[in-house]
């Protein structure tokens, strides 16, 4: 495989799209409440990337991409959204009852071409859609990776429903046996993740307690995906938690970057953990 020339501001968009390793920051999307009743319902929603989980103190989440769909597929509105220094917030109007899926999901290219003698880098924004357009006239030895980034959380009105967890077939996607909102401490759940619409077996699995500000360890739980893409989870104790699931990163590059595979994909979500 050959290796990939990914440029700064390549690797900078990518920071802050995909999940990152443990001691690094993380993105994360965190719901006033996940699991709520009444007939005139709303949720408010912080977005941000941190280090600590889950504490405003380094950049806010862009929601260019962000998007809600209401318990029967359809797309719902995102309002009152705003982005200060460390964070964004926005709110949506659950008018349904039901599970609802709020998600930013981005598809891009990493990688480089030759132009007049010198390796140029592909400029932020291009996607395997828009990549003609992108390359400049005479460009040539093109070489490219995918990365598809997912970013989101559930949160019902009423009785678990489940229709939003209707695979795409892109990236990694979670396929609930334990549905996320009926999550107890002391408890084991269990999800299935997808990798472009097939098991995603043998893939790491993150998950990490909110709070870290306030404690001495990072209180990380490491997993694998078994052959079923299947990882079963037990809570410690309730809260909200970050989880992570990732492809491997490839080889070490020759100027000390790590070498793009030739496919990324990364899964975000942050679960809430009831009191038994």
């Amino acid at each position: 495989m050959k290796k990939h020339i990914l440029g700064f501001a390549a690797t900078a968009a990518f920071a802050i799209l995909a999940a990152v390793p443990a001691e690094a920051h993380r993105q994360w999307l965190l719901p006033s409440a996940t699991v709520l009743s009444g007939d005139d319902v709303w949720v408010t929603v912080d977005a941000a990337v941190s280090n600590d989980l889950f504490y405003f103190e380094h950049f806010p989440l862009r929601l260019d991409d962000v998007k809600a769909w209401a318990p029967d597929g359809s797309e719902a509105k995102i309002e009152n959204a705003a982005t200060g220094r460390y964070r964004s917030t926005f709110d949506v109007h659950l008018t349904q009852k039901g599970t609802w899926r709020i998600a930013s999901v981005a598809e891009m290219l990493t990688g480089s071409y030759a132009l007049n003698g010198k390796r140029e880098r592909l400029p932020r924004g291009t996607t395997a859609a828009n990549l003609a357009e992108k390359l400049p006239a005479g460009a040539t030895d093109v070489q490219t990776a995918e990365a598809s980034n997912r970013n989101e959380i559930f949160v019902t009105v009423g009785a678990p429903t489940t229709t939003v967890f209707e695979p795409t077939g892109k990236g990694i996607e979670l396929v609930p046996v334990t549905h996320p909102n009926d999550l107890y401490a002391g408890e084991s759940a269990t999800f299935q993740f997808l990798l472009d619409g097939k098991p995603a077996a043998g893939l790491p699995v993150t998950v990490i307690p909110g709070g870290i500000r306030y404690r001495d360890q990072l209180n990380q739980i490491d997993l694998t995906t078994n052959a079923e893409g299947k990882v079963a989870v037990t809570w410690p104790e309730p809260g909200m938690y970050w989880l992570n699931v990732t492809t491997p990163r490839g080889p070490r590059g020759a100027a000390g970057e790590d070498a793009a595979p030739a496919r990324r994909a990364s899964y975000v979500t942050t679960l809430e953990v009831l009191a038994p």
